[in-house]
């Protein structure tokens, strides 16, 4: 039995909605309130694809929360435990949010688009009533929008010879996790060289729905000779490469410490930021779980849901995400696991979804 999303102004189109659809998407996903593609030609197929060609993304579901005003720096900081008082224009940073018992909320790219305003390009959660709620708690001075601002993906190894011929050589100086303003048809897009893939690629933020649907057509009609196709997020391609998915390897229940996120957390005495002093106990303390990779000796597994992890009939964890991947030649798997179980030496005999699994603990990103 097929089961299907049900659309309404609820869970909502996005501008290449149509595009996407001719070109055969497969299935839909909800991310934001929006339809996020979740499949075209089926998840290895688009899988290999994604590693030797390009593909162009519908992520509009990426939503920006748009802090504008004299005190938006204050508020955009009060939310992350990343230290953003040196943030550049024009530089991605990637900045947990937190609760203030220093729990994530989200793990948005955050950008300075200007002096007094500041792009807090979102994973899956409401961060914009989060703002608001500290904006007024704060009473501080600013806007808190959701601009129509729709990104569209180009990732893939031969991303950088498409994304040339539409912008120009120039483009390709742009360094990773940078952004600038390119011009297409008299209208300038913001572009960032980044991209939720590790093949390579950019996002383009669309801000005018018609403009962007022509550049769509064009990074098309430019790719034929490259094999261009309609993509989105891979599950083996991102758990493969390590990148933790917000919702589904790490929750409101997990610390950025115990997701293996310190570098972003800082603890400098002049930063301020929610959940700031329990963060602190926790690293003088030490963490008693936090994520790992397992790469489990099984050749199929399906996960919608998270599952209880055993070691001799003990809980010791559970595991989040997972897949199989062709180029490990098992399947691979992201799990929260107590610090006392890390063993990286041997193999364990792990009970999971009530099958005995011989498990390899790993650190991530996975290594052969």
């Amino acid at each position: 039995m097929s089961s299907y999303i049900a659309k309404s102004t609820r869970v909502r189109s996005t501008p290449f909605t149509n595009r996407i659809e001719e070109y055969g998407v497969q299935s839909y996903t909800v991310y934001n309130h929006m339809l996020l593609p979740a499949s075209f030609k089926g998840l290895e197929e688009d899988y290999y694809h994604l590693k030797k060609n390009v593909q162009l993304w519908d992520v509009s579901v990426e939503r920006q929360v748009q802090i504008k005003g004299p005190d938006a720096s204050l508020l955009t900081q009060l939310m992350t435990c990343r230290d953003l008082s040196q943030a550049k224009d024009h530089v991605c940073y990637y900045a947990p949010i937190t609760d203030d018992q220093g729990k994530i909320l989200n793990d948005p790219l955050i950008m300075k688009v200007s002096s007094d305003t500041w792009w807090i390009s979102i994973s899956d959660t409401d961060v914009i009533l989060y703002a608001k709620g500290l904006a007024i708690g704060q009473n501080l001075d600013v806007e808190i929008t959701e601009p129509n601002v729709n990104p569209l993906a180009v990732q893939g190894p031969k991303s950088f010879e498409l994304i040339k011929r539409i912008f120009g050589e120039e483009i390709l100086n742009l360094k990773f996790f940078h952004f600038k303003k390119f011009n297409f048809e008299d209208h300038n897009f913001l572009i960032a060289r980044s991209g939720w893939s590790k093949q390579g690629g950019f996002e383009i933020y669309v801000d005018d729905d018609q403009k962007g649907l022509e550049l769509y057509d064009a990074l098309y009609a430019k790719g034929k000779d490259l094999d261009v196709r309609p993509g989105c997020p891979n599950l083996i391609e991102r758990i493969e490469g390590g990148l933790l998915s917000y919702g589904n390897d790490m929750n409101m229940n997990d610390t950025p410490l115990e997701c293996g996120l310190d570098s972003f957390v800082s603890f400098n005495d002049e930063i301020n930021y929610l959940g700031k002093s329990v963060l602190q106990k926790q690293k003088e303390k030490g963490v008693t779980r936090s994520l790992v990779g397992l790469k489990l000796q099984i050749n199929e597994i399906s996960l919608t849901k998270t599952l209880p992890v055993f070691y001799k009939g003990e809980l010791i964890g559970d595991l989040r995400s997972a897949c199989y991947s062709p180029q490990f030649q098992c399947c691979l798997g992201i799990a929260m696991i107590n610090v006392s179980h890390h063993n990286f030496t041997e193999p364990l005999n792990l009970n999971i979804n009530e099958q005995e699994i011989t498990t390899e603990i790993t650190s991530i990103p996975f290594t052969k």
